[in-house]
């Protein structure tokens, strides 16, 4: 077997792979992109093997198909949680920065000298209702 042949078309596909992740905005064309590249990584893993005459390279392709397989299962979950929370799968409308908490969140509240007397005389407040953690 001449393996340029089967190297030429995995070298194609991975540029083909390639493109697609450099030039796609949708989220699930850029997931199908980066699967024709790791395809391509496997054909030239196998080809390999079969070069040397060695079980190496197909060993090594079905590690690649399974992290493959978990790669899609995750992706798939992050496109849909993106969906649900954009109602769209373009990846350019994702915000890469870290926003900060709103007020109410970023801090606890301290409790005031005015909560202790509006908790004291309310039995649903509870028993610890009235004392002052200090801190």
């Amino acid at each position: 077997m001449r393996p340029v042949i089967p190297y030429v078309v995995a070298a194609l596909l991975f540029g083909l792979g390639g493109y697609g992740v450099l030039r796609r905005r949708n989220a699930i064309l850029l997931l199908m992109a980066v699967e024709l590249m790791l395809n391509a990584v496997n054909l030239i893993l196998v080809t390999a093997g079969v070069t040397v005459g060695s079980f190496t390279g197909q060993v090594f392709a079905l590690f690649v198909i399974v992290i493959a397989a978990a790669e899609v299962g995750v992706g798939l979950a992050i496109v849909l949680q993106l969906y649900r929370l954009r109602a769209s799968t373009a990846v350019d409308a994702v915000p890469l920065a870290e926003t900060p908490p709103p007020a109410e969140l970023a801090a606890p509240r301290t409790p005031e000298a005015g909560d202790l007397a509006d908790s004291a005389g309310d039995p649903a407040a509870g028993p610890d209702s009235s004392a002052v953690v200090t801190r």
